[in-house]
């Protein structure tokens, strides 16, 4: 497939960007769920200080990486 060119002779990123904006989208939407989710659930079980910081931080990673994973799949399909 032919790569467009814009008229200030920018081209289309290719599937590798865009499975790596899909990842850091998807990762950054991932780790703000992570924080909120990740927050009343170490709250809820009685965490305090950096037990708290650390479970909320481990909370924030998995979910940025699932989710992030996910979109770079998505993106990877849409290629």
């Amino acid at each position: 497939m032919p790569v467009a060119v814009g008229p200030y002779g920018q081209t289309q990123p290719s599937c590798f960007d865009r499975v790596k904006m899909g990842f850091m989208m998807g990762f950054a939407v991932g780790m703000a769920a992570g924080a909120m989710f990740g927050t009343f659930s170490c709250l809820r079980i009685g965490m305090r200080g950096r037990e708290l910081m650390g479970g909320i931080g481990k909370t924030m990673m998995q979910s940025g990486g699932t989710f992030g994973t996910f979109m770079a799949i998505g993106m990877g399909i849409r290629c």
